[in-house]
C-alpha cells in the first residue's frame, strides 16, 4: 500500500517546510500574502472534494491534490507557530499536524505512488467501479478495494462515490469482483466469486443515495 514511502515524502516535506519557517520573516509581505492564500485555496479545495466525496477521473492528479493540501496545512501551521506567544502557538502546531500522520489521512496520500493506469471501467448508467488491489506484506494478505462512482455526464471529468466495498483474497476471488447498478432500485449488487472449494462467493446488496 505504499505507506512506508508515503510516510517518508511526508517527513521530508515536513522537514522542508520546518526549514522554510526559519526563514519566514525574510520574505517580503507580498509574496508571504501570496504563498498563505495559495495554501489555504488549495486546502479548502481538499476539504470540499472530501466532504462532498467527490474526486476526478484521474487518481494520480487527486493524490497530487492531497499533497498539495497537506503541503499548505502544514505552511499555515509554520506561520501561525511564529504568532505570540510561541510557545503555545508552536506546541498547538505539533499537536495539530499529528492527525497528518494518521493512517486515513496517509491512504489518499498513497495513490502518488501507483504504477501504471487506474483500474476503472464503466458500469452502466454513467456509473462507474475503480479496483485498486492491495498486498499488507506484513500480515501476508491481500484483496481489492472497489470504489463505485458516479459520473455526471455533464462534467464527466469529476465523479461521486457512492458506495464502496473491500474484499481480501481469503474470502473469495477478489480479482473477479462483479459491480452492477439497479438505479430505479437505488440499489448495486457485488458479486465476489469462490476462489477454491469449501468457500462460498460472496453477494453484497448495497444502497444507492
Amino acid at each position: 500500500m505504499y505507506f512506508g514511502e508515503t510516510i517518508g515524502l511526508l517527513l521530508v516535506l515536513t522537514a522542508a517546510i520546518l526549514t522554510l519557517r526559519f526563514f519566514w520573516h525574510r520574505f517580503p509581505p507580498r509574496i508571504e500574502r501570496i504563498v498563505l492564500g495559495a495554501a489555504a485555496i488549495v486546502f479548502a479545495i481538499r476539504l470540499v472534494f472530501a466532504a462532498a466525496r467527490l474526486s476526478t477521473m484521474y487518481p494520480h492528479f487527486d493524490a497530487f491534490i492531497c499533497w498539495a493540501a497537506v503541503a499548505g496545512y502544514e505552511l499555515m501551521l509554520a506561520r501561525f507557530s511564529l504568532m505570540r506567544p510561541r510557545w503555545l502557538t508552536s506546541i498547538s502546531s505539533i499537536i495539530l499536524l499529528l492527525p497528518v500522520f494518521g493512517s486515513t489521512l496517509l491512504f489518499p496520500l498513497t495513490g502518488i505512488f501507483y504504477r501504471g493506469p487506474a483500474d476503472i471501467r464503466p458500469i452502466g448508467n454513467n456509473y462507474v467501479v475503480e479496483r485498486t488491489p492491495w498486498d499488507v506484506s506484513v500480515s501476508g494478505h491481500s484483496g481489492t478495494d472497489l470504489g463505485i462512482f458516479y459520473r455526471p455526464a455533464m462534467v464527466p471529468f469529476f465523479r461521486h462515490m457512492v458506495q464502496r466495498s473491500s474484499f481480501s483474497d481469503e474470502q473469495c476471488d477478489s480479482k473477479a469482483t462483479v459491480v452492477t447498478v439497479d438505479p430505479p432500485r437505488k440499489l448495486v449488487y457485488v458479486h465476489c466469486p469462490a476462489h477454491r472449494e469449501g468457500h462460498d462467493a460472496i453477494n453484497l446488496t448495497l444502497p444507492l443515495p
